[in-house]
């Protein structure tokens, strides 16, 4: 792991000439000061003459948008070299965001546009909101997890620096995807797991059952989506990503995902099994390999049907408007599954959950065999002896 970051280390993303469409823009803070109620019409917000036609979503929205009223809203620019630079913006009737007095918003900048139209609201500014629910999370955590919760939120942050420092500049300055996720992984894990469960043989036992999950994930992953002729650029956020960055290879984009996605789930499920097969050892020392693997089994038995339901539900509400959409157009099964959208995340899900489902029983094999080396002594006799014999009333012992 050291190795691989120390050759794959990036000196910084390269950069590039912004193209101004969707995240690849120049943003600034701003603020809604003022909003008044015009006519439709009036402000020319319909753009088109409207048909009267209202069988489409286009003649629909033209007609209630020339005869419902629009909103003006004038916004102050709040930071950047035209601070305090004020524009208007016409909000019409059907639009999904409303804004309103005193609101937070983003605004896009475009340099070469007219000076009228150089700033537009893009978004609602959430800093506020999302910032107070990361604090309630963390307080959550350290309440019920004190010590241990503190250092999981530690983890959490090395796991974010890794993540923006190493794993993505990497991927943008030309390194193989698939190599940076496993490298980049494999820090994530290791900082993770011996930070929150100490330098132990059980951590150990749980790092070598994630790596060889994880390595799995990643020849199937591999197998899977070249032979699902996967492009991994389905959307506008891939093209945009491919047109700045040619170089980079999509469908390894696409596996290194499934990696650092199967990574977390991956971590719950082989410390708890490591976990559960120490507890029996400690519970029964003189139980052999084999039973502490029989008994370590049949617990994960059970984490397995929650946790590949979990994955599955996990990528299904992500999906959730595409699936929609699909549920929309009366597209057959058939048809859905076949499409690369729908097909990505059947891929990523079933060969992360093979990952998961493989994970159980190598690293309860694994943990039974490590901890049955520690052999019991004569204190298992003496207790045996001490329990009175099975369907017997038992010896009653001498004054």
């Amino acid at each position: 792991m050291l190795v691989g970051l120390a050759v794959l280390w990036p000196g910084g993303a390269p950069s590039h000439e912004r193209t101004g469409v969707g995240f690849d823009r120049q943003t600034q803070e701003a603020t809604v000061t003022e909003v008044v109620e015009v006519s439709c019409k009036e402000a020319g917000a319909s753009g088109v003459p409207p048909t009267g036609d209202t069988s489409t979503a286009e003649g629909s929205s033209a007609v209630q948008q020339e005869k419902g009223t629009c909103k003006r809203a004038t916004i102050r620019v709040d930071s950047g070299d035209d601070k305090g630079r004020t524009f208007t913006e016409i909000v019409q009737p059907d639009q999904s965001r409303q804004l309103h007095e005193g609101q937070e918003v983003v605004v896009a900048y475009e340099p070469s546009a007219p000076k009228d139209l150089q700033y537009s609201v893009t978004d609602i500014n959430r800093r506020l909101p999302m910032g107070l629910l990361a604090g309630i999370f963390a307080i959550a955590v350290v309440v019920v997890g004190r010590l241990r919760g503190v250092m999981a939120l530690v983890a959490l942050a090395i796991s974010f620096m890794v993540l923006n420092f190493f794993i993505l500049p990497a991927i943008l300055q030309g390194s193989n995807p698939l190599v940076v996720a496993v490298v980049g992984a494999s820090a994530i894990m290791l900082i993770a797991l011996y930070l929150c469960h100490g330098l132990s043989a059980r951590t150990s036992v749980a790092v070598l059952g994630t790596l060889i999950s994880l390595l799995l994930i990643g020849v199937l992953g591999s197998v899977f989506i070249d032979w699902a002729a996967l492009t991994g650029n389905t959307d506008d956020n891939t093209g945009l990503i491919h047109g700045l960055y040619p170089t980079i290879d999509m469908s390894g984009l696409l596996l290194a995902g499934v990696i650092i996605g199967s990574l977390g789930v991956l971590d719950d499920v082989t410390v708890t099994q490591t976990s559960a097969v120490w507890e029996l050892h400690e519970a029964n020392p003189s139980m052999g390999w084999r039973g502490l693997y029989r008994a370590g089994i049949r617990i994960g038995r059970d984490h397995i049907a929650s946790v590949v339901n979990t994955l599955v539900l996990a990528y299904a509400g992500a999906a959730l408007p595409l699936l929609l959409l699909f549920s929309i157009a009366q597209s057959s099964v058939g048809t859905v599954a076949n499409s690369e959208l729908v097909a990505e995340e059947i891929v990523r899900t079933l060969v992360g959950s093979i990952g998961l489902v493989a994970s159980v029983p190598v690293t309860t094999a694994l943990a039974a065999l490590v901890v049955a080396a520690d052999r019991p002594g004569t204190e298992p006799a003496v207790e045996a002896s001490a329990v009175p014999a099975r369907g017997g009333r038992g010896r009653r012992r001498k004054r």
